[in-house]
């Protein structure tokens, strides 16, 4: 069964938003990093610095 979405401390490069959401859905956790960078990178739309930002601070710890 999956866990609730929040912050993998242990598994963390910058703050852990990147490995909670990876642990959440089961994902690779480098894949999700990857993938987040290049999006946050080639879309104007996806605010990536801002989004990353906000869950650090709203998402629990695990």
């Amino acid at each position: 069964m999956n866990q609730a979405l929040s912050l993998d401390k242990r598994h963390a490069v910058i703050g852990g938003v990147c490995a909670g959401i990876a642990r959440r859905f089961n994902w690779s956790r480098n894949g999700t990093r990857i993938v987040y960078v290049v999006l946050s990178i080639a879309s104007a739309a996806f605010p990536g610095i801002l989004v990353y930002l906000l869950l650090w601070l709203l998402l629990p710890a695990d």
